[in-house]
């Protein structure tokens, strides 16, 4: 499969340090992009990433990528990509869609379109019957990028966002992601994303808050997977194999290590420091950071 794993700018270096750290993947097999990274990767792959990555906000599976002109494009393309191969008529989906000099004026009406084109393919195929759509907690995430001349659809793999690491639940005053705490991690020298190391110093954090940086540091030097809190969007998806992934959950578990690194986290708001050790409890990580 083509895999693209987008990441905040400036974050694409460290990203696909990651990404050949999990997977070995090297060469044509692993391109960095604009905002992400692409890799040619199997299914098994797919969702040891998911599981895994601390820098991506989410892994997309790429199922077209065409040429357009307009909206009737846009429908044609997605009307022929076999969407039954990856979920059911009974199951709802959403559309995100996304656009860097496009030269369409409606971006609703894109997004119409290709939504049309899919629930008329399963109608086609299905008997009549078509998806849903649900824009809250969709079963299936769709996304569709437009650029000049091109649109791109992609699978989500991932479900919630990739920063949602699944521990958080009191999150404070304007919580940092967890993603852009690993990468301030690996900006700093800190943790390196290409072999995993920690380094041997003690890390402080004199303002954190809800605990972010602490908690990822902390789950990074134990070797905690990013994602073991949580599900995935894969899960839904009619290639997922139960017992791929449960082999891949134990392996993940069995690396993780109770290794002790100094690491400390304080801030003037004694009730940020109440979230901040209620954060680590949840995350597994309580007897790994002081809280001061």
């Amino acid at each position: 499969m083509q895999l693209f794993m987008p990441c905040a700018a400036g974050v694409e270096d460290f990203l696909a340090q990651e990404v050949h750290r999990l997977t070995g993947l090297t060469g044509d097999s692993l391109l960095i992009a604009r905002g992400g990274v692409s890799a040619r990767a199997g299914w098994a792959d797919a969702m040891k990433l998911n599981l895994h990555l601390r820098l991506a906000q989410r892994g997309l599976v790429q199922v077209s990528h065409t040429p357009y002109r307009g909206e009737d494009d846009l429908y044609r393309a997605a009307h022929e990509v076999a969407w039954e191969e990856w979920f059911t008529p009974r199951q709802t989906f959403k559309i995100e869609t996304t656009s860097q000099a496009s030269p369409l004026k409606s971006l609703n009406f894109a997004t119409l379109r290709i939504k049309d084109a899919i629930a008329d393919r399963f109608r086609d195929r299905a008997g009549g019957v078509r998806p849903s759509i649900e824009t809250q907690r969709p079963d299936v995430r769709v996304f569709a990028h437009l650029d000049a001349e091109h649109l791109t659809l992609y699978i989500d793999t991932s479900g919630e966002p990739l920063f949602k690491r699944g521990w958080r639940e009191d999150k404070g005053d304007a919580p940092l992601k967890e993603t852009l705490a690993a990468a301030m991690l690996a900006a700093s020298g800190w943790w390196n994303p290409e072999t995993g190391a920690v380094a041997a110093e003690p890390l402080y954090d004199p303002c954190c808050g809800s605990g972010t940086i602490a908690i990822e540091a902390a789950q990074i030097a134990r070797g905690i997977a990013a994602g073991s809190l949580r599900r995935f969007g894969f899960e839904k998806l009619l290639p997922f194999q139960a017992h791929v992934w449960d082999a891949i959950r134990k392996e993940a578990q069995s690396s993780a290590v109770p290794r002790d690194v100094a690491i400390f986290g304080s801030d003037v708001s004694h009730r940020m420091v109440d979230f901040a050790g209620r954060n680590a409890g949840r995350a597994g990580v309580a007897d790994a950071i002081e809280f001061r």
